[in-house]
């Protein structure tokens, strides 16, 4: 929602030249919500759906708060001001939803790893078990 408020007021400013990110980022939001949503990936497991989350969240971090440093800083306009207030307020929550799918994907990675016959036990482990 907040991608396509941005959208909304870089069209509707003198900083239109912006409005593709916040399109794209919105529309592949959207995609992922409608794929978790409708259990795509349970479906296809062979697409690693954490890490493209993950690095939807880091792309759209840094490149929210490059064009909110140069829509605040550039144009004059009340409709790029809160453009780029808002894409400030984007980079936060998406700073935020890359902390919590950098720990999803450390869970997913980690189940990918204890696919041994021991039930994921390394031998530190097992070494750690003996000594008590």
């Amino acid at each position: 929602v907040l991608s396509f408020v941005i959208f909304i007021c870089y069209i509707a400013s003198l900083a239109a030249s912006f409005m593709m990110a916040p399109l794209l980022e919105f529309l592949l939001a959207l995609f992922l919500f409608f794929a978790y949503a409708s259990k795509l990936n349970e479906k296809f497991k062979g697409a690693h759906w954490p890490l493209a989350d993950f690095l939807r969240c880091v792309t759209a971090a840094i490149i929210y708060f490059a064009i909110s440093i140069a829509a605040v800083s550039k144009y004059n306009d009340g409709a790029s001001k809160a453009a780029g207030v808002f894409g400030f307020a984007a980079t936060i929550v998406f700073a935020v939803d890359f902390y919590i799918t950098f720990n999803d994907l450390v869970t997913f990675l980690k189940q990918g790893s204890s696919d041994s016959p021991e039930g994921g036990k390394t031998e530190d482990e097992d070494s750690d078990s003996d000594s008590d």
